[in-house]
């Protein structure tokens, strides 16, 4: 038994580490992806052929893309099974990084959408390979724990971004060429550690998702067709559909941490010199929110069970709530669009502003940790279906987020953002204490 549950730890922790290294690329490739982009414009303007690409179009098209590629993502797992979807998924995040260091307008919406795709591979074959190495018990511990890990990439990437940005008023070729070539670099490795993965215990990966559809002897197309027909199935669901308003949110304030508000900090004029390296500082803090959060709340927060989950899912709504108001009267309304000096409601504070980032990622973690949680115990059977329209519907409503921002000024955003926050979390409230009253979910033992 020993053994069984060393395996199960063994494959959390790694794939925790390969995700922390292929998101360390990705979300720190991202985060700075539209400032980059403008300076690359700027940099071609006179060209021949000048670079049109912009930052938050190529990550709305990431993220639609990876919203409709959620439905086919379930039917891809189950043939090739978790490892494989993983690895798969890895290779086209490292190209999407590597193709900043050359950049092409053609080359840049190519890559967007393959990684859209990608995206939906590789989150869904992660919940599956979560679940697959979990048990009603050690659920929230697992997902914590890979919470925890994977969100160490913000804390690691941006720390590498800040050195690299550090007095700089805008990003040459040269420094483009260091910071993701050695994004490409980290990414590449997260790549290869997954195949250090091993089948979770007492099963084939593979072989339990047949089993899950059916039987072993279920063909291929014939899995597939499956795996739609259960992801329909338990869209239409009560708790699945109420379900939708937190992935919905998750998807809006994801947009948020993740692209507008480091920019949002680089176009305040206030800021002067300092304002770039900001970014870095800012990315940092979100991470340790995000690694703060998966701690409390998955491998040392076995008395949070206790009170319930629903009350960590409150705490993330009250923290992202006085963030908002923080940000709003910090920051200028113009610094989504474009750089500010327009006044604020108070003199705007880089205290105040890394603050906020802080808060920021701590409240996202409350929300995601919860997420996995409920979605590992309740759809344990489903999986992959039920990861897949978690990260279809979260997907989606970050790739309208990315849309607007291009447009909206930040009271506008701010507006939205409380809005579907408060949805989001009393629709959490209540399927949490359905499934209190079915299951027992918010008062499951942790085993740590």
């Amino acid at each position: 038994m020993a053994v069984v549950c060393d395996r199960s730890l063994y494959n959390v922790v790694f794939m925790g580490i390969a995700f922390m290294l292929v998101f360390t690329s990705f979300q720190t490739g991202a985060m700075i992806e539209p400032v980059v982009l403008e300076d690359v414009q700027n940099e071609t303007k006179y060209s021949p052929n000048p670079f049109t690409g912009t930052g938050y179009t190529s990550l709305s098209v990431i993220y639609l893309v990876f919203a409709f590629a959620n439905w086919i993502a379930a039917p891809i797992v189950a043939v090739v099974g978790p490892r494989v979807g993983m690895f798969i998924g890895a290779v086209i995040y490292s190209g999407f990084i590597a193709s900043f260091l050359g950049p092409q307008t053609w080359l840049l919406y190519l890559m967007s959408v393959l990684l859209g795709i990608a995206a939906a591979i590789i989150w869904t074959a992660q919940g599956n390979f979560l679940t697959l190495n979990s048990t009603k018990e050690t659920m929230g511990r697992n997902s914590g724990l890979f919470w925890a890990l994977f969100q160490c990439s913000l804390l690691f990437g941006n720390l590498f971004v800040f050195l690299e940005f550090r007095g700089l008023t805008t990003i040459s070729k040269s420094t483009r060429t260091v910071v993701y070539g050695g994004l490409t670099g980290t990414a590449v490795l997260g790549t290869l550690l997954l195949l250090v993965l091993q089948k979770p215990p007492n099963s084939d990966d593979q072989a339990t998702v047949n089993e899950d559809l059916g039987g072993s002897e279920v063909s291929p197309w014939r899995r597939m067709v499956l795996e739609l027909k259960t992801a329909f199935s338990l869209m239409l669901t009560g708790d699945m559909l109420l379900l939708f308003l937190s992935f919905f949110y998750t998807g809006l304030e994801l947009t948020f941490f993740s692209g507008v508000y480091g920019t949002c900090i680089t176009h305040t004029a206030a800021f002067a010199d300092a304002k770039d390296s900001y970014i870095g500082y800012s990315g940092m803090l979100i991470g340790a929110g995000e690694i703060l959060g998966g701690l409390l709340f998955g491998i040392l927060g076995s008395t949070t069970n206790k009170y319930g989950r629903d009350i960590i899912v409150l705490l993330g709504f009250l923290v992202h709530m006085v963030t908002f108001f923080l940000i709003f009267i910090n920051l200028p309304d113009e610094s989504p669009i474009k750089l500010s000096s327009e006044p604020t409601y108070i003199v705007p504070s880089p205290a105040v502003a890394l603050l906020c980032s802080f808060l920021l990622g701590f409240g996202d973690s409350c929300f995601n940790t919860q997420i996995y949680s409920i979605l590992g115990v309740l759809y344990s059977d489903n999986s992959g279906s039920a990861f897949s329209l978690f990260k279809f519907v979260q997907s989606l409503s970050a790739a309208i987020a990315f849309f607007y921002s291009m447009y909206l000024v930040m009271k506008w955003q701010l507006l939205i953002l409380v809005i579907m926050g408060t949805l989001g979390a009393v629709s959490f409230f209540k399927v949490a204490w359905s499934a209190s009253k079915r299951t027992g979910y918010n008062h499951i033992p942790h085993s740590d």
